[in-house]
């Protein structure tokens, strides 16, 4: 496994370029990936997809970290915020929106970089996804109100090889799986099963997984940082208004939530919104351990320019013709 150095370029002839790329840059969450993707986009004239499950959503930027005004201005950024609150968001429909973006983005001769923590909704796109039902929201509500382990004893009752391909530790994947095997009356695992085949030749992934106690100080300080640019306030503005059963999952916002109605003191709002956040980001970097099929980086950390000019240096090896930096609007 490489870290931060420059792969020797050589020029490449467009006979020789055997497809359009796709880069993917991911990790948990705090890992970095943000700022190494944006990073890439600048030198290549690159657009980044947004490949996270809340930051898609409008209305909570702050507290899903969607990258700054200023970050977005640097590189064109899609489906960052372009999702209502009160829309269902599960992997199909997320590969829909991500494939159509990448296509617009390829169209127009750019790099598209799909960028986020969201490890089932990448692989629906660089793997492809069989035919899957909508959400059912009476369904979904139902399920939402039972015990986590009540969940996990169905779904295993249901599909034995969830054990394997779902991760029990998140409730958003154990919904949803059980979800499938309840509408279609077939196992989830068994209607996900092209993921065996691997990814599409066009896509080349990176995953960032820095250090245990490197992520988690920077978990700890970017809580903190939400709270000092305004995440109260933004919180408390959702107040009576409808959100899906997928957005209301989003991290931290239960605990802010109990904050503003005095149930959490702030202190206490703040250790819990850090601890969720630390096992959340625990569980994306296991989920990403066990892709193969992606680049690993870690636990050095090499710096942000490196890193890119590390994935960048690989593009070319594999017979990507990049763009020159982008010098406009």
């Amino acid at each position: 496994m490489a870290y931060g150095f420059a792969i020797a370029r050589s020029p490449v002839r467009p006979s020789e370029r055997p497809m359009q790329r796709v880069v993917v840059i991911t990790g948990p969450t705090a890992s970095g990936k943000s700022a190494v993707a944006a990073a890439v986009a600048r030198r290549t004239g690159g657009e980044i997809v947004c490949a996270d499950a809340y930051q898609l959503y409008a209305g909570l930027p702050i507290l899903t970290a969607q990258p700054s005004p200023e970050e977005q201005a640097a590189a064109p950024h899609h489906l960052y915020g372009s999702v209502p609150l009160d829309g269902e968001m599960d992997a199909a429909a997320y590969a829909r929106m991500a494939e159509a973006c990448i296509a617009d983005i390829q169209s127009r001769g750019r790099l598209p970089i799909l960028c986020g923590g969201g490890g089932l909704y990448i692989k629906a796109v660089t793997h492809g996804l069989a035919p899957l039902p909508p959400g059912d929201e009476a369904l979904r509500t139902r399920l939402a109100a039972e015990p986590p382990e009540a969940l996990i004893a169905q779904l295993l009752a249901l599909d034995p090889a969830a054990a394997q391909t779902v991760d029990l530790r998140n409730p958003r994947y154990v919904e949803r799986a059980l979800e499938i095997c309840l509408l279609t009356g077939r196992p989830a695992s068994e209607l996900r099963s092209n993921f065996a085949a691997g990814p599409r030749a066009e896509f080349v992934a990176h995953a960032f997984l820095p250090g245990r106690e490197t992520l988690y100080a920077r978990v700890n300080t970017r809580t903190l940082a939400m709270f000092a640019q305004g995440v109260l306030d933004e919180v408390r503005a959702l107040e009576g208004r409808p959100l899906s059963a997928t957005a209301a999952k989003t991290l931290g916002l239960g605990e802010i939530q109990s904050l503003l109605t005095g149930a959490l003191s702030l202190p206490e709002a703040v250790k819990a919104i850090q601890q969720a956040t630390r096992r959340y980001a625990k569980r994306q970097g296991s989920w990403f351990r066990r892709e193969t099929w992606m680049q690993l980086h870690g636990p050095e950390w090499p710096g942000v320019e490196a890193l890119a000019e590390e994935i960048i240096g690989a593009l070319q090896v594999t017979g990507h013709s990049l763009l020159p930096p982008r010098t406009g609007s």
